[in-house]
């Protein structure tokens, strides 16, 4: 196993080597050490399937459906899975690079240990989206997202632009927020409460209680 840090947040991820992983393209409800490169698994049906210690590459997920499984132990690189629904997943100890989850939507999943770097959430929804341990985006575009009732404490962000992303009866305490853009956050102070942010944030931390208090500013 590897680790990664993100700010404070050390993550704990997967080592895999491609030569002790088997070759396949098939979609069964397990997938147990395997490689998959190139496949195209476009509005499959994942029904409680279990994905472990495997590597997906340029693999083609787009307006997929996954209900009730596991990814444990993987790693996903340069996968497309915008326009799909992941519900009631559980997402353990993996790295997710490059991949494309515009438009996906992501509902009671479970998330630990889990390192997204160089991903696109624009226009993604999150809904219930729980935390249970180290958890990191970097370099990761969540523009026009949006977070509803998620549970997401002591995640990190870093070089991440969140203009637009739209938070909701969120908690995020222990949230690090440092390092990325916050111009155009849509998000009410008490979804902010305890998050960590630099100094040259405060100016889009005062544009948020402007808008939430109603404020007018005027000059004298």
């Amino acid at each position: 196993m590897r680790t990664s840090a993100v700010g404070d947040v050390t993550i704990l991820l997967p080592d895999l080597d491609p030569e002790d992983l088997d070759l396949t393209t098939d979609v069964d409800d397990e997938l147990d050490d395997v490689l998959v490169e190139g496949a195209s698994w476009r509005s499959a049906v994942l029904d409680d399937v279990r994905v472990w210690g495997s590597r997906i590459v340029g693999t083609d997920l787009g307006e997929s459906t996954w209900k009730a499984g596991t990814l444990f132990g993987c790693e996903v690189v340069r996968t497309d899975l915008s326009g799909a629904l992941l519900s009631g997943v559980t997402i353990e100890r993996s790295a997710i690079t490059g991949c494309r989850f515009t438009g996906t939507r992501f509902a009671d999943v479970r998330l630990k240990e889990v390192l997204f770097e160089g991903c696109r959430f624009d226009y993604a929804t999150f809904t219930r989206v729980a935390a249970a341990g180290a958890v990191g985006f970097v370099e990761c575009i969540l523009t026009d997202a949006a977070w509803s009732s998620c549970r997401l404490p002591g995640i990190a962000f870093r070089s991440c632009r969140l203009d637009g992303l739209e938070v909701k009866s969120c908690r995020l305490t222990g949230a690090d927020l440092r390092g990325n853009t916050l111009g155009g956050l849509k998000a009410a102070l008490d979804d902010l409460r305890g998050v960590t942010l630099s100094e040259d944030q405060l100016v889009d931390l005062s544009r948020l209680t402007v808008e939430e208090l109603g404020l007018t500013i005027r000059g004298q």
